[in-house]
């Protein structure tokens, strides 16, 4: 396998786990409401990588689209670690 089939490989996986990933968290019931706009935040900021990340994954600019994909799942990591969302997969999330 070439390194451009193997980068084309990491970005595929990358992108479905980030979408699976937003589509499992939850926001945590018991924030104030500064908390909730630090977790809409959170999301905003993953909303916008993963698009970055579709985005450059169009110009088959495949590094950033990678780097765009983990960025985008790092904020919903960080998220769940600091209890603003709520998620139980330990394969997706490093749970607190």
């Amino acid at each position: 396998m070439s390194l451009e089939e193997e980068l084309e490989k990491k970005v595929d996986k990358y992108q479905k786990l980030t979408e699976k990933a937003l589509n499992l968290v939850k926001l945590n019931e018991k924030l104030n409401t500064e908390q909730k706009l630090i977790a809409e935040d959170f999301l905003s900021m993953t909303r916008n990588y993963l698009n970055d990340g579709k985005y450059y994954r169009e110009k088959k600019e495949l590094l950033i689209a990678l780097a765009s994909f983990s960025y985008a799942h790092a904020w919903l990591d960080a998220g769940v670690r600091a209890k603003i969302f709520y998620a139980k997969d330990d394969q997706l999330f490093t749970l607190p």
